[in-house]
């Protein structure tokens, strides 16, 4: 069996941490989720930069936008990152449906600029969420001390968040207490809890490296 699938049968969503444009038009994405079992999709700048820059996929769309008079690289990323991630959101809807809002999310991440802005991230979190307007989209925030507050307001707003650069135990902890905070704010707002989703990213292959290099170290000096 396909070991997603064997994944699946335990009760575990895999997600693919990668996006681009030649893997939604051509149904790529399409087939691993119908043929491999994958629940939903993430991606970050780094992502976003290695597929534009990287690939072909999108000389067309950069040169219309050429076209139009829009030569700013922020406002070009901003419009072929949105592009992408309303085809992945629709790609992941059955997803969605059918497992009643469990999975089928796609996440898109703040600017890394404003990781010690608290105000400035939900205002950019407004944007992408009022600009992608997607129920099975989920904004990236980082889990430093400003983006924390962050999360707690747009989950208490029945913003979808995937909280991000997680890696202690303690601060996982904060996480989860800002999904408590949030969610109890949206409660007592009279808005529908089941409506909205949140995750804790913790960054597995980050510890995995720095494990291994401390492996190395103490191997090295035991012979």
């Amino acid at each position: 069996m396909n070991p997603i699938r064997q994944l699946e049968k335990a009760g575990q969503s895999v997600w693919l941490d990668n996006i681009r444009r030649s893997l939604l038009t051509g149904g790529g994405l399409k087939r691993l989720i119908e043929d491999d079992g994958v629940k939903g999709v993430t991606s970050n700048p780094s992502i976003f930069q290695k597929a534009i820059a990287g690939s072909d996929d999108y000389i067309e769309a950069i040169s219309e936008l050429a076209k139009q008079g829009d030569s700013d690289a922020e406002s070009v990323y901003k419009q072929l990152a949105i592009a992408d991630i309303q085809s992945a959101a629709d790609i992941l809807q059955p997803v969605y449906q059918a497992s009643g809002g469990r999975d089928g999310y796609v996440s898109l991440e703040v600017s890394p600029r404003l990781a010690h802005d608290t105000e400035g991230t939900i205002k950019a979190a407004h944007y992408l969420w009022r600009t992608v307007d997607r129920n099975n989209l989920m904004i990236k925030v980082p889990a430093t001390k400003a983006g924390l507050p962050a999360v707690e307001a747009l989950l208490a707003e029945g913003i979808n968040v995937n909280v991000t650069l997680l890696f202690s135990r303690k601060v996982h902890a904060q996480v989860v207490e800002s999904f408590f905070r949030g969610l109890e704010r949206l409660d007592k707002s009279g808005g529908d809890l089941s409506k909205v989703a949140s995750v804790a990213s913790l960054f597995v292959s980050r510890v995995e490296s720095a494990v291994d290099r401390l492996l190395d170290e103490k191997i090295k000096a035991a012979t």
